[in-house]
């Protein structure tokens, strides 16, 4: 069994595109500096901010070689692809990503596909021919957005029978659930929550941190909620996560992730267009954006460098 690591936060990547919509190679290496430089994990080439549901199999393999060479021995730099429709494609995304070098894959649980979900029995053969073929730590995804949540028996199970099932990211507004989940894997394996909703509960039933989006904007008020926590200063890990909270909520309102590359692209930050189907965001939700971060005064916890646009 993988020992359980200590407290930690971990972005989920964007991918920078050019003007042209191709990867931007240089801005996502400029990019990634700053995560390094923030202490945070990095995940590559998620479904979500890293819009890996329109990135080809050879643009995640160099997202992911990118990643290795600006953030190993730095930070962890983890392999997060997108929700898979069989076995065999979570095991190609894996070996792959074991290959480049990257420190662990994550393993989102199955889409089948036209809205069915899989039954339990499917969803533990599933989950046993995947970890069975991965030869690298590896971080299971529990996500409501993906329609249900893994049994809690399922995760007994799996992390009795894989040694190197390193952990769970669970993403969930059921405190109940996550109560539930943090009781039978602490000490165990990392528990890491998606999202800042449930960060503080996480941390406080023994969890190891959590997810999120916003940090590729600000990382070091996310960091900053854990590293003041871990140290017993629950004035400063509020205080912080006061300021991710309402982050989270300005920017969750006005396009998520295609908001936040907005923003970053007005800050002089590496970040680009979003790829099509997603679409730029208004300049006034732009706008509205940099007012919260104005009004939040976040600038003076972040190592932008055309603060002055706030």
């Amino acid at each position: 069994m993988v020992k359980p690591a200590s407290l930690s936060v971990h972005v989920i990547s964007i991918t920078p595109f050019d003007h042209h919509g191709e990867v931007d190679e240089l801005g996502l290496r400029q990019h990634l500096r700053r995560m390094a430089a923030a202490g945070i994990g990095v995940y590559l080439g998620g479904g979500g901010s890293g819009e890996g549901y329109v990135l080809e199999p050879h643009e995640v393999d160099r997202i992911l070689e990118i990643g290795v060479e600006e953030l190993h021995g730095k930070v962890p730099v983890r392999s997060m692809g997108v929700e898979p429709r069989s076995a065999q494609e979570a095991v190609r995304l894996g070996r792959r990503a074991a290959d480049i070098g990257v420190d662990a894959v994550q393993v989102y649980s199955l889409d089948m596909g036209h809205g069915r979900k899989p039954r339990p029995d499917e969803h533990r053969r599933y989950f046993s021919e995947v970890l069975s073929a991965l030869s690298i730590p590896s971080y299971i995804a529990s996500h409501h957005y993906s329609g249900q949540l893994l049994d809690i028996e399922l995760v007994d199970h799996l992390i009795d029978e894989f040694p190197l099932l390193a952990g769970i990211n669970c993403t969930t507004t059921d405190t109940r659930h996550l109560v539930e989940l943090a009781s039978m894997v602490t000490g165990r394996i990392e528990l890491h929550v998606g999202g800042p909703e449930q960060a503080l509960n996480a941390l406080a039933l023994g969890g190891n941190g959590f997810l999120i989006s916003e940090a590729n904007l600000a990382p070091n008020v996310c960091r900053t909620v854990v590293e003041r926590w871990g140290a017993g200063d629950l004035e400063g890990a509020s205080r912080a996560y006061q300021l991710v909270l309402e982050m989270f909520v300005a920017f969750q309102q006005r396009g998520g992730i295609s908001g936040t590359k907005s923003v970053m692209s007005a800050l002089g930050l590496p970040s680009g267009q979003p790829r099509p189907p997603r679409l730029a965001v208004p300049d006034e939700w732009t706008q509205a954006m940099l007012a919260t971060l104005r009004n939040l005064d976040l600038a003076r916890w972040e190592d932008w460098e055309l603060a002055d646009v706030l």
